[in-house]
């Protein structure tokens, strides 16, 4: 079954966005990682209860499907 969407304000939104570009400009891998990391914990506190808990791996694919897409 598909998930429902995470529902975020707009100026979330605009920073996840901000995140990810700074994501894919940053040539850190830890430095990547702090970005990715502070979505993560942004993203949780917009999830469903009993929603499977969002991961880091996960937000890092999320930023490479957007960025391809």
């Amino acid at each position: 079954m598909p998930r429902k969407p995470l529902e975020l304000p707009p100026d979330v939104a605009r920073r996840f966005a901000q995140d990810m570009r700074d994501f894919f400009a940053e040539k850190n891998g830890v430095k990547r990682d702090e970005i990715a990391a502070r979505q993560l914990h942004v993203l949780r506190g917009y999830q469903q209860p009993g929603e499977k808990r969002l991961r880091l791996f996960d937000v890092k694919e999320m930023f490479l499907q957007m960025y391809q897409a």
